[in-house]
């Protein structure tokens, strides 16, 4: 953690960027991606120069994250998958540990006390066949090409991606409607060309998915609600 000399703490990683980006968490913690030659008294500086912009996210964060749940494996919790609830339904037996089916997940009864890892899993591995499906698609659109894909835990970040152009996409993802799943994945994609958030960046979001702010809104108010 690097503290600055007034107001706010944040987490440094320098890499061999040009620019400045300032991100606030999920949870809060503020990252702050920067050049390797960029001295820590300027970086100080200017992040406290955005200091009433980053209070503000994380009070509305704070405030958002009121929303989160932690779910119990019973009958009649509900659990997210494409921007539905289905409820839950302990079964005896079945092929597989946890199945959706008929508007229903059906977990099977000796895998409860499991439960948070068995979801993982299943949206583990549906996220691995749908996601880069959705990929291929948009990045013919935008004329990039991709390397690897791995759907995986992310900790406060939805997606990420390197120069290599490898990309890696929390599991959580799978919980989102699909049309904000194309919104994180066309925002991933949009890294490949701008890192920043520029306006640059957000003009070439805006060429393929128009209504994005919508879309990203959605995310912002129900991001919290995603979890197990």
């Amino acid at each position: 953690m690097k503290s600055s000399k007034h107001l706010i703490q944040y987490n440094l990683k320098r890499s061999q960027r040009k620019t400045v980006s300032i991100y606030v968490e999920r949870d809060g913690e503020v990252m702050v991606m920067a050049p390797k030659e960029l001295s820590d008294a300027a970086i100080d500086e200017l992040v406290d120069s955005k200091a009433a912009s980053i209070f503000k996210h994380q009070a509305e964060l704070e405030e958002l994250n009121q929303v989160k749940k932690t779910r119990e494996a019973v009958n009649g919790e509900s659990y997210l998958y494409l921007g539905r609830n289905y409820r839950l339904e302990l079964v005896e037996q079945q092929e597989a540990p946890l199945k959706l089916k008929d508007g229903y997940f059906l977990l099977q009864k000796k895998h409860a006390p499991k439960a948070e890892q068995v979801f993982k899993q299943y949206y583990k591995e549906k996220g691995a066949k749908r996601i880069p499906e959705r990929v291929r698609y948009y990045e013919k659109l935008m004329g990039l090409t991709t390397s690897e894909i791995k759907i995986m835990d992310l900790q406060n970040r939805w997606a990420s991606c390197n120069t290599k152009g490898d990309l890696n996409f929390h599991w959580k993802c799978m919980m989102a409607p699909l049309k904000v799943l194309d919104y994180i994945i066309v925002h991933e994609l949009a890294h490949l060309i701008y890192a920043n958030h520029s306006e640059a960046f957000w003009n070439e979001v805006d060429k393929v998915l128009p209504d994005y702010r919508e879309r990203k809104n959605w995310l912002r108010v129900n991001g919290a609600g995603m979890d197990l």
